[in-house]
């Protein structure tokens, strides 16, 4: 993993894998803590699964506000599974702002869509991303190759000797 200096940033959003190799678990939390310790005023996330989740988690514990942007589309009932869908509710809950997204026509475009408001509103991204072309539109690689195109500073967390899972 990377650790470029912190500059001063106000508002950092998120991308990443719904599901995080556990030997980069502990990296990745303790880089999240670092750059949202480091001044952050906002947190802006999706509250998907895996990265996401984690990186909400980690800005609340912090004291930093957390902006939910909501993909345009029936959100909640695409999460992965029960627990993904009640860490969202609970997250959800606890967010100073919520940004409902008008709707996509499809659940590819949503996700592409937040992703780059997510972009488009943020001073820094952090991702948690294996650096492999996204799955499907709207994927990190995606959003992470929005915010290159666009001049957002992008802070990938991985390991390149660790597999991302299926």
């Amino acid at each position: 993993m990377t650790a470029p200096a912190l500059t001063s940033v106000t508002r950092i959003g998120v991308t990443g894998h719904r599901r995080i190799p556990g030997p980069l678990l502990p990296g990745v939390r303790a880089e999240m803590r670092r750059h949202l310790g480091a001044g952050a005023l906002e947190a802006l996330t999706c509250l998907a699964a895996g990265a996401d989740q984690l990186f909400a988690d980690i800005a609340l514990d912090n004291g930093v506000p957390v902006t939910a942007v909501i993909p345009g589309m029936d959100y909640e009932a695409h999460l992965d599974d029960d627990a993904a869908r009640a860490g969202y509710r609970r997250l959800l809950r606890a967010c100073a702002r919520r940004v409902q997204l008008p709707r996509e026509a499809t659940h590819e475009e949503a996700y592409l869509a937040a992703g780059r408001w997510i972009v488009d509103h943020c001073d820094r991204l952090i991702a948690v991303w294996d650096g492999r072309p996204a799955r499907g539109l709207g994927g990190t690689g995606d959003v992470v190759a929005h915010a290159r195109r666009t001049g957002v500073p992008v802070t990938v967390l991985w390991d390149p000797d660790v597999r991302r899972e299926p």
